[in-house]
């Protein structure tokens, strides 16, 4: 098949908008939707995938998991988060029955006595509920956006370049694309959201433009809003 890419011009009404050329690639549905005919199939990964989420609408199943899955996911998430170890066994105890929520779109969510506290979708890497973070603030990768980028976050958007280079923004580390990150606020305590690098950080800083962070969760999208699932 002949590759087809679109340039990503932003979000509206929680929807990409593309225009043909160089640039992003997109899914086969997406293109059949811009009416694209040749496509190249690539993963695009899911953008604010708790926006829009309730448990009765998009949890499939809650129940205990094999032990071997639980050994498992412990042990990527510990490795994920060294700093996460010594809470390790009070949020996944190794005694006790770990439960886990399917949900739609390959998401699954880590409970800890009935309230969320991870989460990751497909074999993607597991990232704390803001909730946990918040108590354990030192465990995740930060990066600070500029007072500008607040509101944006906030609602949902993912962080531009910019955001993260200007003088209130920061970036304290070198970190490669794929990274999930705890998104600080410029004069602000806690993280205000997560997401995950699109582009390592150097990159970040020499190119200085386009999508840096894809949004995956913010305080007041329903997973902040989610105290408990059954």
């Amino acid at each position: 098949q002949d590759k087809v890419t679109a340039k990503w011009r932003g979000t509206a009404a929680n929807m990409r908008v593309y225009a043909e050329g160089d640039g992003e690639e997109v899914t086969d549905m997406e293109g059949k939707m811009l009416g694209f005919r040749r496509l190249t199939y690539v993963a695009v990964s899911s953008v604010d995938m708790f926006k829009r989420f309730s448990v009765e609408e998009h949890v499939s199943t809650s129940s205990k998991v094999k032990s071997s899955q639980q050994r498992s996911i412990r042990s990527k998430v510990v490795e994920q988060y060294p700093d996460l170890e010594p809470y390790a066994e009070m949020l996944m105890p190794k005694k006790a029955p770990m439960v886990v929520a399917k949900c739609h779109n390959h998401i699954q969510i880590v409970l800890h006595e009935g309230e969320p506290v991870f989460f990751n979708q497909r074999d993607g890497p597991f990232m704390p509920t803001l909730k946990l973070l918040h108590k354990v603030p030192h465990v995740m990768k930060q990066v600070r956006a500029d007072k500008g980028a607040i509101p944006f976050v906030l609602s949902g958007a993912n962080v531009m370049c910019p955001g993260l280079t200007s003088a209130g923004g920061d970036m304290p580390e070198s970190l490669e694309a794929g990274t999930p990150v705890a998104i600080m606020a410029e004069g602000k305590e806690h993280a205000m959201a997560i997401g995950i690098l699109t582009m390592s950080t150097d990159d970040i800083r020499n190119k200085n433009k386009g999508v840096a962070i894809e949004m995956v969760h913010f305080l007041g999208d329903d997973l902040w809003t989610c105290a408990h699932i059954d």
